[in-house]
């Protein structure tokens, strides 16, 4: 990685602030979470849980309580992780995965489980990574653009609660039927020439939704964000594509074009709907740049990257 700090606990009493999702499965009742408050309770760092962001960031940007802060914990999915990194850039931060994918977490190799997670927070190693930003909003692990960010959409339209890999099927099964791979064109950096497509993937991680590794080349380190454009659009290619994703055969394919760029825009004839590590992020046009050690975040000591 490009940079490591070492955070002490000289601020006596240190606190942390841990950020929960009840709908990423951070109930008050959940295990992991009740472990990892009981477990920084032994190591004599305060928890402070919030359920509300606005509590949150008041208590956090509070002069006086902030000499103290340890960091925050995001106790939830790859979206409540990128929701905290959005909020407080300058602040380490540590994932205590609750969520549906988790890809942040196995990344980091944070594992579900409290009392480790206390341990790694109170150990105090913190890497810096890049992140890709949309606008406003940061992401960890990928945005994309077109049919799986369409799916992305419907299911955010109507959820409830608690999203598993079940809630999708239902979205799955409409954008299917419905969805007509209109044409996306991407721009790497300052190139006048499109790269044309029917599905994007813009990569700062290696690894996606079921496991599945669409940029395999890709590191949170390197600088660059790493870009794969299908070309094909229609129900056939769509399931083609993630066979060749899951065998690892894609990035041999002729019609998946493998592209590297700090700054990549995307543009298209009609607004086609972008997500950011699983959550929509608007529609097209756009541009997606990276921003180079930014993200702090805890890792375990012995843990590669």
């Amino acid at each position: 990685m490009n940079a490591t700090g070492e955070n002490n606990l000289e601020n006596d009493p240190p606190w942390v602030a841990i950020q929960r999702n009840p709908r990423s499965g951070a109930g008050l009742q959940s295990k992991p979470l009740r472990e990892l408050i009981a477990e920084f309770r032994k190591l004599k760092i305060r928890p402070r849980l919030y359920s509300k962001r606005e509590e949150l960031d008041e208590a956090v940007n509070h002069p006086t309580r902030r000499k103290s802060l340890h960091g925050i914990v995001a106790a939830g999915g790859d979206g409540t992780l990128l929701d905290v990194m959005n909020r407080h850039p300058g602040i380490p931060v540590a994932i205590l995965p609750l969520g549906t994918e988790n890809l942040c977490a196995k990344y980091l190799g944070m594992p579900r489980d409290g009392k480790v997670v206390a341990r790694v927070v109170a150990d105090g190693r913190t890497v810096r990574f890049d992140v890709g930003r949309l606008a406003s909003q940061r992401f960890m692990v990928m945005a994309s653009v077109g049919f799986d960010a369409s799916v992305i959409h419907s299911v955010h339209a109507v959820r409830k609660g608690h999203i598993s890999r079940w809630t999708y099927l239902k979205p799955i099964a409409e954008c299917l039927s419905t969805y007509d791979y209109p044409e996306i064109r991407v721009f790497i950096d300052d190139s006048p020439t499109p790269t044309i497509g029917r599905m994007v993937v813009i990569a700062n991680l290696p690894s996606y939704a079921l496991g599945l590794k669409v940029a395999s080349n890709a590191r949170a380190d390197d600088g660059v964000l790493d870009v794969r454009v299908m070309q094909r659009g229609s129900i056939l290619h769509m399931f083609r594509y993630l066979g060749l994703i899951y065998y690892r055969w894609h990035e041999r394919a002729k019609d998946v074009v493998q592209l590297r760029g700090k700054r990549i825009r995307i543009e298209s004839d009609e607004p086609i709907p972008i997500q950011i590590d699983g959550d929509p992020a608007g529609y097209t046009p756009t541009e997606i740049n990276v921003e180079t050690n930014v993200g702090e975040l805890f890792v375990p000591r012995d843990h590669k990257i």
